[in-house]
């Protein structure tokens, strides 16, 4: 079934003045969260790697 082209701009127009677009305050809330998310999982993913990496250098020197 093809759509015509104008009334596909047409439909695409009226879905996108339903949509309830963030104020600028929502926008900068999340956009902080998101970098303070992502710098406690760097932190996380750090100290989890710094265990391991210090397990196993402990086993291999014992190993050894």
């Amino acid at each position: 079934m093809a759509t015509n082209p104008f009334r596909f701009i047409q439909q695409v127009r009226a879905e996108t003045s339903t949509v309830v677009w963030p104020t600028q305050r929502e926008t900068l809330l999340t956009t902080a969260m998101v970098f303070l998310l992502s710098i406690l999982a760097a932190i996380f993913f750090f100290f989890v790697d710094w265990i391991i990496r210090t397990g196993l250098d402990i086993f291999l020197n014992f190993a050894s």
